[in-house]
């Protein structure tokens, strides 16, 4: 290895400001083309979009206006989420009405990936009911030249690395891949031994970086912890820096997603918030690649 990638992406948690997952609204307190020139003047190369930021979107400027926004300022990378429910009928109508508003901003915004949710806990027996849907979706992604990037969530029915890889491994289309997280990976109990066996290098879509605290507060869900009290990258108890070199290792040589999400980043100005995710990342990255 000779060197890891500096390049940063604001994942949309990171810019949302007081907007919470599964919140009433998961809209922005921040318009989608100030969190793109927040972005820009921080030194990010790219950030992402949820739902109901993208309905604002394109309600009112439009989604060619935002990627002509981000292309001046030279983000190059917007990316969307999230896909729910892609597993059942293709007839209901609500989760095809989501996806069309994803896959309508990812051909806009040439977006390199559409984030699909897992189905929800408890895990699931056997991943082959979500093979066929999984696939037929990743052909509509194909036909508009993006990928589809499956996230495992350890609260979830697709709870770790390897059950996402087994997945996305049955499923065998260019356009279906993963979205690895480490703070998804660690609170699993993945270790990065079995990461890096696990992972097939042509699968990863996308990578995302935070960090937590040894283990959740008592009393709270694995969820509440992921949303209210992950640490910036290097300054909880996991092991963000061997993350790093075990993704690099894998072959990663992409951008890196921050995702920070928690009460402490969302009381932040947007200026604050994103300077700390880009320096605490940074300095994660060097750590990472001294001796390399």
């Amino acid at each position: 290895m000779t060197g890891i990638s500096h390049d940063l992406v604001a994942t949309c948690w990171t810019t949302s400001g007081t907007a919470v997952p599964d919140g009433t609204s998961e809209r922005s307190s921040f318009s989608a083309r100030d969190r793109v020139s927040a972005a820009a003047d921080a030194g990010f190369t790219g950030l992402g979009f949820v739902v109901d930021d993208l309905e604002v979107v394109r309600d009112t400027i439009g989604f060619d206006a935002l990627r002509a926004h981000a292309d001046r300022l030279g983000i190059g990378h917007l990316e969307v989420e999230l896909v729910k429910d892609w597993w059942r009928d293709p007839s209901d109508a609500p989760w095809r009405a989501r996806w069309g508003l994803l896959r309508d901003a990812a051909q806009a915004f040439d977006s390199p990936m559409v984030k699909i949710a897992p189905p929800p806990a408890p895990t699931v027996a056997s991943v082959e009911p979500y093979v066929g849907p999984f696939r037929r979706l990743a052909d509509e992604a194909a036909a508009i030249g993006t990928r589809l990037a499956l996230e495992p969530l350890p609260f979830a029915g697709i709870s770790s690395l390897p059950q996402g890889s087994e997945l996305v491994g049955a499923v065998d289309h260019p356009h279906a891949g993963l979205v690895v997280d480490s703070w998804h990976v660690f609170r699993a109990g993945t270790s990065l031994d079995e990461l890096r066996r696990t992972l097939d290098p042509t699968t990863v879509v996308g990578v995302e970086v935070n960090d937590a605290d040894a283990l959740p507060e008592a009393g709270r869900t694995l969820f509440e912890d992921t949303r209210d009290n992950r640490r910036y990258p290097g300054e909880g108890a996991q092991d963000v820096v061997g993350f790093f070199r075990t993704m690099a290792r894998v072959g990663w040589s992409g951008p890196w997603g921050v995702e920070m999400l928690s009460i402490e980043h969302r009381a932040k100005s947007l200026a604050d918030a994103l300077d700390a995710a880009r320096d605490t990342t940074l300095r994660c990255i060097r750590l990472a690649e001294a001796g390399f």
